[in-house]
């Protein structure tokens, strides 16, 4: 429980900004009159937990000062578990101004112990995300309530100005009620002084049970339920016991307030050094493609990533200029930096607001608001196409027809306003992720084989390798990687490692060659068998609700593509009849393809290709029924080769041809991983 406020079963959410200014003590005082507190309930003899929430109020209210958060929380200590309830920790953002603190008060055995007579607060600046190159400016006032003991009623009380100095008089957020909460009452409310009522939009099970009046909206819980969304449902579906709260009349209100910010940012001095770095890329690259490409890249490479939360900059770009000179910053400087650059090349762009968080699904039924959104990138118009930019991403990641990230929903920034803009979601068009395996068995069946190893990787996880791959020099990574391998029953020696990042594929490829044992099993006489390395599947899990979940929705599974390959080069002195495989397979079940193919050809050499694709990310509930009673005929068989002398084996079933892990580039645009009618059109019916 490292935050009192983070502790509760009510959590709020919303557009505070981060950033210091000079209000950097707590205050103490009476509640605020607005804040309504509920009455206190009794703690039933055989309450269970570690707590039982006596009374908890959480409260938002938005009058001419901006937004205020109040808590107020009295709790009963159960087990020893919940003592740590006793490290109050209160986080503020000190440009909006200091919180104030009600009471910290112990009462046993109806006496009442003033907490604040006998402790004090310790100012802290919580810079704890350094590692991450976070400076969000944030204080905290922490307090360890001392002689707490089990069986005593701990009541904190506090509230805390929550509003964005940017955005002062436009406030917008959200009020929620955990999944799984702990016994006892709950108050949640948003309330307002005349002129500031917002718009407001709940889920149906918050409407149910809304008290409403002119200034308030009110929600009481005793013991409220265990919620759980809709099992494999899409992310939108877990979007329950909320009430969100906007002064945005709508996401083009959001656009045309944020663009002048963002302009204004990108503005350059006269005499900016910006401007002639500009004319550098403009003599040195003809296209303007190149021109923006090469912008990016100086993006990438010459400002570091820090994300700073300081002086208004939450949600306030720091200029092109700053950027520039101090050689760091975050997505907002570096989109205003990059916008810059462009603007002198004579290229189109404008900054649009996207999740990284991977949560923008169902964005376009919540009400406006620029919560909703954690990252900015660039969008620029070449010679008649859309690229997208991002300048915090390492320079192997170009200016691209289609974002990096795979975002449902962006908000473009225009003077004019925008609307929320739905991008296309394309099925992953590569592999996300491949394994391919060359094993050189011709010595014989009772000899080492040579191996070649080939991984890739895409996405943020091939991103996320390359970032880890390229600190290491070459003669690191390879000495690395035999600590790794060697000794581990796969390898008995590493002879070679390879590492590229492909930008064309987006691709981190790592090979590794060597000598190792294979995994031969014996038989008796002359008879050998071998399970190929990536050639299974496990059967995918029935897709089924528990009574009381919506029974209809669709369900989901998450976008993937893998691919994986193996061939063998049989041990010499064997002939190719006495060699067989088994199954091959070619099935969707739930919106996934599952795929495949081998092959036995004369140049004495086995080939398997395995693949999965999520065709489907989103399916039907009739269609998942009728793939539940076909889950039992799955093959779910090991990819296995056999060899016996006595016994000639002809080849049989539905077969394709099969490259060899060393014929053909596996690793580019057209790996045969799937079957042919899906590789060409990108996906199936049915």
């Amino acid at each position: 429980m490292k935050s009192w406020k983070f502790t509760l079963a009510a959590v709020l959410m919303s557009s505070a900004s981060q950033v210091i200014a000079q209000n950097d003590e707590i205050t103490f005082g009476p509640a605020p009159q607005w804040a309504v507190q509920s009455e206190a309930v009794d703690t039933p003899d055989n309450a269970s937990g570690i707590l039982h929430i006596r009374r908890q109020d959480t409260i938002v209210h938005l009058n001419d000062d901006g937004q205020f958060f109040y808590q107020e929380q009295m709790v009963r200590i159960l087990r020893p578990q919940a003592l740590q309830a006793g490290n109050v920790a209160i986080a503020w953002n000190p440009a909006a101004g200091a919180p104030v603190v009600h009471t910290i008060a112990i009462h046993r055995d109806g006496e009442t112990i003033n907490v604040l007579d006998k402790a004090e607060f310790e100012i802290l600046r919580r810079e704890d995300q350094l590692e991450v190159a976070m400076l969000d400016g944030l204080l905290t006032a922490v307090m360890r309530v001392p002689d707490l003991r089990v069986g005593d009623d701990l009541e904190v009380g506090f509230t805390v100005p929550s509003h964005d100095p940017t955005l002062r008089e436009r406030n917008s957020g959200l009020l929620f009620l955990s999944p799984s909460p702990p016994s006892g009452r709950i108050q949640l409310a948003l309330t307002w002084a005349d002129g500031h009522e917002p718009g407001t939009r709940m889920t149906a099970d918050f409407e149910e049970i809304a008290e409403r009046s002119d200034k308030s909206i009110r929600l009481l819980f005793d013991d409220p339920d265990t919620i759980s969304p809709p099992a494999d449902a899409p992310p939108r579906y877990s979007w329950m016991r909320v009430l969100e709260y906007s002064d945005f009349k709508s996401w083009s209100d959001i656009s045309q307030i944020f663009a002048p910010l963002f302009e204004k940012a990108s503005t350059l001095d006269t005499n900016s050094p910006v401007r002639g770095e500009a004319k550098r890329i403009a003599g040195r690259n003809e296209s303007k493609l190149a021109q923006a490409q090469a912008a990016l890249e100086l993006v990438q490479q010459q400002v570091r990533y820090i994300y700073v939360g300081l002086n208004g900059g939450n949600l306030t770009p720091a200029s092109a200029d700053e950027t520039w000179d101090r050689r760091y910053g975050d997505c907002k400087g570096k989109t205003v930096l990059l916008m810059a650059l462009l603007h002198e090349l004579g290229i189109e762009s404008e900054a649009v607001l996207v999740n990284n968080a991977g949560s923008d699904d169902g964005l376009d039924s919540r009400l406006p608001s620029p919560g909703m959104f954690d990252h900015v990138v660039v969008r620029a118009k070449i010679d008649g196409d859309t690229y997208w930019l991002d300048g915090t991403l390492p320079d192997v990641v170009e200016a691209r027809t289609s974002p990096f990230m795979p975002y449902r929903w962006a908000l473009p920034l225009s003077p004019e306003g925008a609307e929320l803009t739905r991008l296309s979601a394309p099925l992953i068009g590569l592999p996300r992720e491949m394994g391919l395996m060359e094993i050189d068995a011709r010595a014989g069946f009772d000899q080492p084989a040579r191996m070649v190893q080939t991984t890739v990787r895409r996405g943020l996880e091939g991103l996320v390798e390359y970032m880890q791959f390229s600190l290491l020099s070459a003669e690191q990574l390879t000495a690395s990687l035999r600590d790794a391998y060697v000794g581990g029953g796969h390898w008995d020696e590493i002879d070679d490692v390879e590492y590229r990042y492909d930008r064309k594929t987006q691709a981190s490829i790592l090979k590794v060659t060597g000598v190792g044992p294979v995994d031969w099993d014996h038989n008796g006489g002359e008879r050998y068998d071998m399970t190929l390395p990536g050639g299974g599947f496990s059967p995918p899990s029935r897709r089924q609700r528990p009574d009381g979940q919506s029974q209809d929705v669709p369900y989901y599974l998450e976008p993937s593509y893998g691919c994986h390959a193996t061939t063998v080069r049989l041990p010499e002195g064997t002939e190719m009849e006495n060699w067989a495989f088994n199954g091959t397979f070619d099935t969707m079940l739930f919106g996934r393809l599952y795929y495949r193919m081998m092959e036995k050809r004369d140049d004495k050499t086995i080939r398997m290709v395995r693949g999965s694709k999520v065709l489907d990310p989103e399916i039907s509930a009739e269609r998942a029924k009728k793939d539940n009673g076909r889950i039992s005929a799955f093959d779910n068989s090991m990819a296995r080769i056999e060899y016996d002398p006595d016994q000639t084996f002809e080849p049989w079933g539905n077969l394709r041809p099969v490259p060899a892990t060393y014929e053909i580039d596996w690793t580019g645009e057209n790996a045969p991983c799937l079957p042919p009618d899906v590789l060409k059109i990108g996906r199936r019916g049915g």
